[in-house]
């Protein structure tokens, strides 16, 4: 075991904030994972294959093929306690059981003496480029069964292929100088919202930092950076969960504010222009940051692509009307 991987098994907590640094339990079906676990079940011709994270006390499933037979490893969530990738993040080899029944670890497990009757089990750790091991890649069947040395170098380098998809959805949803969303990642939240559709009232605020190119022009680009991550740090200071924050353009940010309405936006905004005129960003102890924005909150059954719009042409009319405020959007209008 390298040093890595060595301290991440004795850090619990450094093991959970690996996890969660993926921002993956609980989300939505993902076709990259489904396809990766569907042809692992081809090529080993077994029942069951998943996709397991193991938080804090339970076993989240991110994808699993032939979900019907099994839904400890696929039913989303399994107590941890009751979760085979349990042992198999414990260690940085695979977990190879010939038959559950017979071996004192498991024999007493429900998902062995119950319905689902598993029987053979071969998991793998996944493994972050830190050595934190936040779950395993399993495949497991109803039947006992001797793996193979070679069955364990395929599934660990399927492993490996899933950390890299989860390297590469974190690369995309996440900006990589600012730590918010990326305008892709952040415009999906939205469509969320719109496809739920519950009537809940939901806000969208539109900012644009005032004279950025004058930043740009006059100090560089690294000192127009480092503003844009100082005015991205003071948004993550006031917006909290399941509240987000994307950057939408170069200059531009979203924010999307669950349960507020239009004057609770508007407060938000307001508290934000007033945290960001007092930043002061090393390097430019004079500049004052300032920003304009726009403000919507969503009306029942309106597009995503209305909604931005609003939240758009209010953003516009702040810049018009001399910048450094914060406009209500119209309402919807109703045909």
């Amino acid at each position: 075991m390298n040093e890595a991987a060595r301290l991440g098994a004795d850090d619990e907590a450094g093991r959970l904030a690996a996890l969660r640094r993926y921002n993956i339990l609980d989300t939505e079906p993902e076709e990259e994972f489904d396809e990766i676990v569907a042809l692992i079940r081809s090529i080993f011709n077994i029942s069951s294959a998943a996709i397991n994270l193991i938080d804090f006390d339970r076993q989240w499933s991110k994808a699993a093929a032939n979900a019907s037979s099994n839904r400890c490893a696929s039913q989303n969530n399994c107590p941890r306690s009751e979760a085979f990738c349990d042992y198999t993040i414990r260690s940085q080899e695979a977990t190879m059981i010939e038959d559950a029944s017979l071996d004192p670890r498991f024999a007493d497990n429900r998902f062995v003496t119950g319905p689902l009757g598993v029987r053979s089990y071969l998991g793998v750790p996944l493994t972050t480029p830190d050595g934190y091991n936040i779950g395993a890649l399993c495949v497991f069947g109803t039947e006992p069964r001797s793996f193979t040395s070679a069955d364990k170098e395929v599934l660990s380098n399927f492993a490996k292929v899933v950390m890299s998809q989860m390297e590469l959805r974190l690369t995309a949803r996440v900006d990589g100088l600012t730590g918010v969303l990326t305008r892709k990642a952040f415009v999906t939240r939205l469509d969320r919202v719109v496809a739920e559709d519950t009537g809940d009232p939901t806000s969208l605020v539109l900012l644009d930092l005032d004279h950025f190119k004058s930043i740009n022009d006059r100090f560089g680009h690294p000192a127009g950076d480092a503003v844009l991550t100082h005015v991205a740090a003071a948004m993550s200071g006031l917006v909290k969960k399941p509240d987000s924050i994307g950057r939408v353009g170069g200059e531009e940010f979203g924010i999307l504010l669950h349960g507020a309405d239009l004057v609770a936006a508007q407060g938000l905004a307001a508290r934000l222009r007033e945290r960001l005129a007092q930043l002061s960003v090393p390097g430019l102890p004079d500049e004052r940051v300032t920003v304009s924005a726009g403000v919507a909150e969503r009306s029942r059954g309106e597009t995503r692509q209305a909604w931005f719009e609003r939240a758009d042409r209010a953003l516009y009319a702040a810049k018009h009307n001399g910048r450094d405020q914060a406009v209500a959007a119209a309402p919807l209008e109703v045909k």
